[in-house]
């Protein structure tokens, strides 16, 4: 399963869960630690835990769990680590208090413009 596999996968089972503002961002020349970053909101604690249990799940199925997730316990900002992606899926007030975003200071790619940017590969 190709990189670009793994973050449908995970576009997919956020989107299952209807997270919100999904973001993902290309940081492969901005660290070694991981390539992509893909952000997502949930509407509430139990929202959130449930998303992040759905991008689980679903690298489980496939037989390729992830190397670790925390946060799952308070439910306001989860992180699975799957290497060269790692998702993050927050809390709307806590996204906006840490601004991921901005930290990166590189534009989020539009899910939809990258899908069909995606399917024309």
């Amino acid at each position: 399963m190709t990189i670009d596999d793994l973050k449908k996968l995970a576009i997919t089972a956020l989107e299952d869960l209807k997270a919100e503002d999904i973001t993902v961002l290309d940081v492969k020349d901005k660290t070694t630690v991981t390539d992509w970053v893909i952000i997502a909101s949930g509407t509430s604690s139990r929202h959130v835990k449930s998303i992040a249990n759905n991008v689980i799940s679903e690298l489980k199925k496939i037989g390729k769990p992830p190397l670790g997730a925390e946060g799952q316990e308070d439910g306001e900002w989860v992180l699975v680590d799957m290497g060269d992606i790692i998702v993050h899926v927050m809390q709307r007030q806590v996204r906006e208090y840490y601004d991921i975003e901005s930290l990166w200071s590189v534009e989020g790619l539009d899910r939809t413009a990258h899908r069909q940017e995606q399917d024309a590969i």
